[in-house]
């Protein structure tokens, strides 16, 4: 924590340096980065705006900074629920054990939107479905995190947390000479291997693994392009392939290439036009035959959506219980389900105290956040909810940790950040060291999402 005024131990040699270096240094390095996110390309899309929607996405030079003690224990609960949330995605394709317990309410699980019933008693290999999940994590005390959400489908921004590691020793080598950071450039090797982990039982031989992307006009085009540029493998688009018997094929200058393994980037509904949406232009058709049949496997699968929904996020702990018989070692935050007559009570009386978020919603948008909005806003916010309840959940405005962060005007100043840590799950389960720390550049603002103005930093984790 930072509030400028006292400084954890771990960032003492970072602030040190910072008081000994020159603002018009400082000032230097910082166009240097922004200068380097530019020509690399490392930008985020913005829908739904006009003119230039390409932004590029703010950079702190200030690293966030885990002890590795820290870290473990960040560690031990992420591989937990990872574990966990994969249990209950093979369960409630199967048997729903946890719903006929009455742990999960049926509802919250078949009329899902995530729900996938075409996905229903496939059995994928290692039995995992969410082979790359994202945890959102934010600090509230040295010993005390949270987790606020699960993304169990197709997590994103892994590229920005190799890129500003890059990006940081590059500019800052004397540093990275001077401290033991834990490295994060093995992550694209490991994502390759836990790919060929989960292999289809009808592979013969070494697994071919493919990214399959929306293409360039996508948000996320940039990280599709990087993966697969650091994997060595190939970016394709769905008409790049085609269903052939039991197998998927890649068209090449020299044939058609079997595909094992496809880590896909886009959503359900757009895989399979046979299946899903008829009008979808850029998925396979016949896909799911063969991933039904065993002939290739979707990384991650279709229907993993149904695990990280906000309403189903509330039951995770309950999972862990339910499926590992431990303790959760992570908390979740307290939340409040609109659906449920007695919180929605709650809930409307308290808006002002409290952050509401959409339970299908994601990049910070359609979010109430009580404290800082006016009572125009918070009156609209509650004709929504009323108007159809089960969309909601309502958590506490949580006192989030700050990081000391580069402010031109102010020098160091502390900022509200988060942070998401990208655990890989095939044959093996294993969390990177380090992971995606979004800050909130705006004083006072708990929205750190970039598409909300926020900005992202190096994660360090410091060897012991």
């Amino acid at each position: 924590m930072y509030d400028g005024k006292q400084v954890r131990p771990a960032y003492r040699q970072l602030v040190d340096w910072v008081e000994s270096t020159s603002p018009e240094s400082l000032a230097q390095k910082k166009q240097e980065a922004e200068a380097l996110f530019r020509r690399i390309g490392i930008t985020f899309a913005v829908y739904g705006e006009g003119g230039d929607t390409e932004r590029l996405i703010p950079f702190d030079m200030m690293p966030r900074v885990f002890t590795e003690a820290e870290w473990r224990k960040l560690e031990r609960g992420v591989k937990q629920r990872a574990r966990a949330l994969n249990a209950f995605l093979y369960d409630v394709y199967h048997r729903a054990e946890i719903v006929r317990a009455g742990v999960v309410p049926a509802d919250l699980v078949f009329r899902n939107e995530a729900y996938e019933p075409a996905v229903v008693g496939i059995e994928p290999p290692g039995r995992v479905y969410s082979h790359i999940v994202g945890i959102d994590i934010v600090r509230t005390g040295p010993e005390d995190f949270f987790v606020l959400e699960d993304n169990c489908r197709t997590p994103s921004g892994v590229s920005y947390m190799l890129e500003n590691r890059e990006i940081m020793m590059r500019m800052f080598p004397e540093l990275f000479r001077s401290s033991r950071i834990l490295p994060v450039d093995d992550y694209p090797q490991r994502l390759r291997r836990t790919l060929a982990s989960v292999a289809p039982r009808k592979c013969d031989g070494e697994p071919v693994s493919v990214i399959l992307s929306p293409g360039s006009f996508n948000s996320a085009y940039y990280e599709h392009s990087f993966l697969a540029d650091q994997m060595g493998i190939e970016i394709v688009e769905g008409q790049d392939l085609f269903v052939q018997g039991e197998f998927v094929y890649m068209r090449t200058t020299e044939g058609p290439r079997r595909v094992d393994v496809i880590y896909r980037r886009i959503d359900d509904s757009f895989l399979d036009p046979l299946c899903f949406r008829p009008d979808s232009m850029l998925g396979v058709p016949g896909l799911m035959n063969v991933y039904r049949s065993g002939g290739v496997t979707i990384c991650s699968a279709p229907g993993a959506g149904v695990a990280d929904d906000k309403a189903i996020y509330i039951y995770v702990p309950d999972m862990i219980r339910f499926y590992l018989g431990e303790t959760p070692i992570l908390k979740n935050v307290q939340t409040w389900k609109c659906g449920d007559p007695s919180d929605r009570k709650y809930v409307l009386e308290n808006l002002k105290d409290l952050v509401v978020k959409e339970v299908h919603g994601s990049g910070g948008y359609g979010m109430l956040v009580g404290p800082k909005s006016t009572k125009e806003q918070i009156d609209a916010y509650a004709e929504r909810i009323k108007a159809d309840p089960g969309d909601f959940i309502a958590q506490p405005t949580l006192a989030l940790s700050t990081c000391p962060t580069f402010e031109d005007s102010e020098g160091l100043a502390p900022r509200h950040v988060d942070l998401r840590p990208f655990c890989l799950v095939g044959q093996e389960v294993h969390l990177c060291a380090g992971g995606l720390t979004r800050v909130a550049l705006k004083e006072g603002s708990l929205v750190v999402n970039s598409s909300q103005g926020g900005g992202v930093k190096d994660t360090w984790v410091l060897a012991d």
